[in-house]
């Protein structure tokens, strides 16, 4: 028992989040370099240098420079064992990142110091708001022309509707940029702009120590002296409570792509980062020490290795230890199921591992039988909650392009939807599938997957639609009516439930006000 609750102390599970373009996957690189995980970072950028970032592994992100699927990277860094969970900026790609939020128990937001805070990033608080999520938020390029620090701070303030607490402070930004000063541990840190290299540290005893100013230049020294006396009159003593509370989001300064401040960040989120917390499941709570192992599946990834056409279920350990050969409760189809090669990750490569515990993220070859939201136990009942499906946005009819294909195309479809990026509705009416998505993006990725992975073409082809909803009701008759009348817009989704199209936000105002016991539903759990 001893050695679950040391173990459980040391794991800090946790999402990087930020708009596209703002640095994450490449601070998620520099992390893993701390860990030792990997030895030279990669260009993300790039398309001409081959050596692509190493969370970026499916053939479409490397040639496109974006992040589409959440990867999950463990490494140790000194007594702790680390699982970052990397994932999509784009917003066509919100719905894999909400769901790897409900897996982890605190946030790194990376915000773009020219740039500052974009609309992604506030929905993205809004996920961690409602859940009490600890966050710090890295301010990268400092290297780069920018804002003024304080206006950064006081625009994480009213736009992300945290209070913040600086914890490095920037000398000087842009071609002037010099260094940062560490408000955590008091130590000054030096820039060299160096992609590959680690920054020097500089002891001083403390903020007066005139080898700031013999570092820095007398002028420097004095504005960062002026702005951290600010700082201590203007923003109250961090306290970790606070920050575990979500009520306070420490922040960082540094510049990700020449691995500075990266480690002043690590050094002090393995510090006052949470370990594995509770999880509310429907029954009840359920605390990581237990001794009963219990998870559930937050993402599925088909095709991680094309040769094999293998499904990968993400499982996060909620409680327990999950331990490899053992037999397992499948809640949803009431079977036991046992694991005989579980995987542990670093981005593609996998081991197999024989325990995972709270926190740790396990990879189960899936052959068709999780969902997202899946509960493994010991036996117990238990049903975790809140992995929602939103109503899509964006729908199209898919059409098969090679009638010699069928058989790969369904496959296909059917694949990648359990993945959980788009939804697939097949209409009543005519029999044909539609697939609906959050983005336009979603569309090409779909497409560029089915044809590279599976040998299938498709084409897409436009249908005006407004929204699906799901619908039920308690009296039949009322059912039975409203589809016979709207029997042109009624479908059904893979669970064989029933789905209202509308193709405009008039005629669902109608429906819903003409069939009152009718209740309407705009996400999938219900």
């Amino acid at each position: 028992m001893a050695n679950l609750i040391d173990e459980i102390s040391k794991r800090r599970t946790f999402a990087i989040i930020s708009h596209p373009d703002a640095g994450k996957t490449t601070l998620t690189e520099k992390l893993l370099l701390f860990g030792g995980a990997i030895h030279v970072a990669g260009a993300v950028k790039s398309n001409k240098i081959r050596k692509t970032a190493t969370s970026d592994w499916m053939e479409i992100e490397k040639q496109r420079g974006i992040s589409v699927a959440t990867s999950v990277m463990g490494f140790n860094y000194g007594d702790y064992k680390i699982n970052i969970l990397d994932t999509p900026g784009h917003q066509d790609f919100a719905e894999d990142t909400y769901r790897t939020l409900t897996a982890v128990d605190s946030v790194i937001i990376v915000v773009d110091v020219a740039k500052g805070v974009e609309q992604q990033t506030r929905k993205l608080m809004e996920v961690c708001r409602m859940r009490n999520t600890p966050v710090i938020i890295f301010v990268n390029k400092l290297d780069r022309e920018g804002r003024d620090p304080f206006d950064i701070l006081d625009e994480l303030e009213t736009e992300l509707k945290i209070n913040v607490r600086p914890l490095s402070w920037p000398i000087n930004i842009g071609a002037k940029f010099k260094g940062v000063y560490n408000i955590y541990e008091h130590g000054l840190d030096l820039f060299q702009p160096d992609k590959q290299k680690v920054t020097e540290r500089v002891e001083i005893k403390d903020i007066n120590d005139p080898l700031i100013d013999a570092s820095v230049g007398e002028t420097d020294a004095q504005k960062l002296r002026d702005d951290l006396e600010l700082i201590e009159g203007v923003y109250p003593e961090f306290d970790v409570n606070t920050y575990l509370s979500g009520k306070v989001a420490p922040v960082f300064f540094g510049s990700a792509l020449n691995t500075f401040g990266v480690k002043e960040l690590l050094d002090c989120f393995v510090r006052i980062a949470p370990a594995p917390r509770p999880v509310q499941a429907e029954e009840r709570i359920v605390n990581p020490d237990e001794p009963a192992f219990s998870g559930f599946v937050f993402k599925i990834h088909a095709n991680m290795d094309p040769n094999h056409r293998s499904c990968i279920a993400f499982v996060k350990v909620c409680s327990g230890v999950f331990k490899r050969n053992f037999n397992y409760k499948h809640m949803r189809s009431g079977k036991l199921m046992k694991f005989s090669a579980p995987t542990a990750f670093m981005a593609q490569k996998k081991d197999v591992v024989d325990e995972a515990y709270p926190g740790d993220i396990v990879g189960i070859p899936d052959t068709g039988n999780f969902k997202i939201g899946d509960t493994l136990t010991e036996g117990e009942d238990l049903h975790y909650k809140g992995l929602p499906s939103f109503s899509p946005e964006m729908f199209k009819y898919i059409e098969n392009e090679d009638p010699m294909k069928t058989k790969q195309l369904n496959k296909g479809v059917e694949q990648l939807m359990d993945e959980g990026v788009a939804q697939l509705f097949v209409n009543q009416f005519n029999g044909r599938k539609i697939i609906g998505t959050v983005g336009q993006l979603q569309f090409e990725v779909i497409q560029y997957r089915l044809l590279h992975e599976y040998g299938a073409q498709c084409r897409w082809e436009p249908i005006r639609l407004y929204k699906a909803c799901w619908i039920e009701s308690d009296d039949e008759a009322e059912l039975k009516a409203f589809k016979s009348r709207k029997h042109q817009y009624m479908a059904l989704d893979r669970d064989g439930r029933d789905v209202f199209l509308a193709d405009s936000g008039y005629v669902l105002q109608m429906a819903q006000s003409d069939f009152p016991k009718i209740r309407f539903h705009f996400t999938s759990e219900f």
